[in-house]
Formats: C-alpha cells, structure tokens, sequence
C-alpha cells in the first residue's frame, strides 16, 4: 500500500514538471507586444517615451528601478521620490503587429511609430525626461 502511494507521488511530481515545461516553452514562443510607451508624471506633465520590443517588460523596469531608487533618469527618479508613485502613470501608447517574416527587423517600424506619436503628443505640452 504505501510503495502504490509513493509511486503515486511520484507520477503526479512528474506530470506537474512536464506541464511547466511545457507552459515555460509556450511563453518563450509567445510573440511580446511590442510599440510604444510612455512614462507621464501627472502632476507637472513631464514624460518618457520610448520604443520596446517587449512593452510589458520596458514597462515593469522603469517600474522596479523607480521602487529601488535606481532609475538612470535623475529628473525622473528624484520626482518620483518627491511626488510618490501615484503621480505616475505607465502606459502602452501603440503597439506593432508581429511580422511573420523569420527575419524581420521592427526597429525602422519603431523610431517611426515613436516620432509619430511624439508629434501627436507635442501639442499637449507634455514635456520630456
């Protein structure tokens, strides 16, 4: 009975590696979001914005330097410290499609995309970092 149990045991360790395994393969194959973004302070107007083949990732680093005080934007960081977190927002302006292409390059597509929206935000009076 308890040699039934253990192999038990054991199988079911052995299904839950193999479907990690396989959700680990499934992200990395996933296509990320990729396009432009934008950092805004919301109290004086000022903001980053930049171009990512990852937006979720850009988006959730400038986040985790901010918190440790490690931004490599002064301007940025020391508002961040005076005016708090709540004055911020992250936020996903565009994005790009996936191009199947094997070896396409989206970084043309990109500067593009961010001096459009850079026109379209001038306007605003948003100023930059």
């Amino acid at each position: 009975m308890g040699g039934d149990m253990v192999s038990q045991r054991i199988h079911i360790i052995a299904e839950v590696a193999m479907d990690r395994k396989a959700l680990i393969r499934k992200y990395k194959e996933t296509p990320r979001p990729m396009g432009v973004y934008r950092v805004r302070n919301t109290t004086n107007g000022k903001a980053l914005v930049g171009t990512s083949r990852d937006l979720t990732a850009v988006l959730n680093r400038h986040r985790a330097q901010l918190r440790l005080n490690a931004h490599r934007n002064r301007a940025m960081q020391n508002d961040w410290n005076e005016m708090g977190p709540d004055a911020f927002e992250f936020e996903t302006l565009d994005t790009l499609s996936p191009n199947e292409k094997p070896d396409y390059d989206p970084t043309d597509d990109l500067r593009l995309l961010e001096a459009m929206w850079r026109e379209k935000l001038a306007p605003t009076g948003d100023s930059s970092y």
